[in-house]
């Protein structure tokens, strides 16, 4: 369901995907809002779920896993018990940070982090003991042009 977001509290997204780390008093001073009124909003966007959290992110390379993957799935299982198996198995990896349902030729995509194509292998091959898939390939990223977290709310 869409939310009814006005040009302040589009301002304090923008900001708060920024830099979440923040304190009231310099959001409210780069949206020229009163430091209660700017609390107050906050907690009624996290109230209303459009604020569903705060994170630090990481560098992946600085992890060790500089791989980013692609997994394309297509399956001939449409069952609501596959999907089930498919959900869990899938989402108890923590390689595996993006999990999609498509429309069009592929089945599924999946999004993933690993240390290089080896430990691309072995996610693969857990994945694959965990659920019968009819076919998957992947690819691996070779330049990353753009990767955000940022979802728009361009103020008007």
């Amino acid at each position: 369901m869409t939310e009814k977001i006005d040009e302040v509290d589009r301002r304090i997204l923008a900001e708060l995907q920024r830099d979440c780390t923040l304190t009231i008093d310099e959001l409210s001073e780069r949206t020229n809002l009163s430091r209660n009124a700017c609390w107050r909003r906050v907690k009624l966007l996290e109230d209303r779920g459009v604020v569903t959290g705060r994170i630090a992110l990481v560098d992946p390379e600085k992890l060790g896993l500089g791989l980013s993957v692609f997994i394309m799935v297509r399956t001939t299982n449409h069952d609501p018990d596959w999907l089930k198996r498919f959900r869990a198995a899938a989402t108890a990896m923590p390689e595996i940070t993006g999990v999609y349902r498509m429309s069009g030729d592929l089945d599924y995509v999946l999004r993933a982090r690993v240390a290089d194509v080896k430990a691309y292998d072995r996610l693969y091959q857990r994945l694959i003991a965990r659920i019968p898939l009819s076919d998957v390939s992947a690819s691996f990223v070779m330049e990353e042009i753009k990767e955000t977290t940022v979802v728009p709310v361009e103020v008007r």
